[in-house]
């Protein structure tokens, strides 16, 4: 099958871009080409925001793939999901997983979307959570098809598993919109407008915000049930994820020693963009506009705050992550060939503005 498959997408696929995405992902381990990209199927979510019909932002799809964990929880819970795999939580575990859930849904909706969700969860009756399906936001159908429902492509046959890779890929698409917010902030600065590059700054620490809010789901994950499927994913790791790179390079250029670790050598192509010789980052757009002199005391200091801002919502989200990661890993090796919590540990100490922090 797999053989027809890859048969298809040569003679087919060229001129469907969907198709072609969503084989090259069922592909990948057939292939030798398993990664955090095809396991998270981002090709076929990138492709869905993308699609001149959806006019879906990457915070917006973060909603829809948190809506979809909902989803995928009460229906399981009411039997009418098939193929939801073995192990799923107990009630009070569920009614954690979809309490956490759907507050990350609300904050990400306008006040209108989200008046239709329950502001409790606890002792909602079965029929109130079925109901509360049909309120969940998705994306509108593509070409007729709804390629967004096969977008999560589990590697084992636990339940868990699928609420994972939707907080992995709702991870993704935060990292995606902050990295924009970044370039915005350095364009914003560049024209001399620096109450602009303060907007974008501390829209991607309300960004971080969520992104943490999101190990709170991890947390309702049966440890056991992580420690069967991760053997499945070997070659797939977040220490793979371009976008948080991406982030991570633009706010400043990373030191010597971090660009020549593993975590710079598992994403080559934003490796690349930080060797070029045009890439530009927050930290040198503020350093060059300070030998000008540009702006006012007023204006630097609201800038230094903004950047403190961030710098502390990111090493409370790493706080965060290497937390998550000792309750689900212990002493086992990260699947990306690291150390797992060791090397977290030691990320703690890397910090965005490292050469501004004479300045903070």
């Amino acid at each position: 099958m797999l053989g027809q498959l890859s048969d298809i997408r040569h003679r087919h696929a060229a001129d469907r871009p969907f198709l072609h995405a969503f084989l090259d992902c069922v592909l990948d381990k057939h292939e030798g080409r398993f990664w955090n990209r095809t396991y998270l199927a981002l090709p076929v979510l990138e492709l869905l925001m993308e699609e001149r019909h959806s006019a879906l932002s990457a915070d917006r799809m973060s909603v829809m793939l948190m809506s979809d964990v909902v989803r995928f929880e009460i229906e399981a819970a009411g039997g009418s999901r098939a193929g939801s795999g073995r192990g799923r939580p107990d009630p009070a575990r569920l009614g954690t997983r979809l309490r956490h859930a759907l507050r990350f849904v609300a904050k990400g909706l306008g006040r209108a979307e989200a008046g239709a969700l329950p502001s409790r969860m606890a002792h909602m009756p079965r029929a109130r959570l079925e109901e509360l399906v049909e309120h969940l936001p998705r994306p509108p159908a593509t070409d007729g098809f709804r390629w967004f429902d096969v977008t999560v492509q589990p590697v084992y046959v636990l339940h868990d598993e699928y609420f994972f890779i939707r907080v992995l890929q709702a991870h993704e698409m935060l990292f995606t919109a902050i990295a924009a917010d970044m370039e915005e902030a350095i364009r914003e600065l560049r024209a001399g407008d620096p109450e602009g590059g303060v907007q974008r700054i501390d829209h991607a620490v309300a960004m971080f915000e969520r992104a943490a809010a999101l190990f709170r789901i991890v947390a309702t994950m049966q440890p056991e049930q992580f420690s069967d499927f991760r053997q499945y994913t070997e070659g797939a790791s977040a220490i793979q994820s371009e976008q948080y790179k991406r982030f991570e390079s633009l706010c400043g250029v990373p030191t010597v020693p971090r660009l020549c670790s593993s975590a710079f050598t598992s994403v080559p192509a934003v490796k690349a963009e930080v060797e070029d010789d045009r890439h530009d980052t927050v930290s040198q757009a503020y350093l060059d506009l300070r030998a000008e002199g540009r702006f006012g005391p007023g204006e630097w200091h609201r800038l230094d705050a903004a950047l403190s801002r961030l710098e502390n919502g990111h090493q409370r989200w790493k706080s965060a992550h290497r937390s998550i990661a000792v309750r689900m890993l212990g002493d086992a090796h990260g699947s990306g060939h690291t150390t797992g919590v060791p090397y977290l540990t030691e990320c703690l100490d890397n910090r965005l503005f490292w050469q501004l922090d004479t300045r903070h």
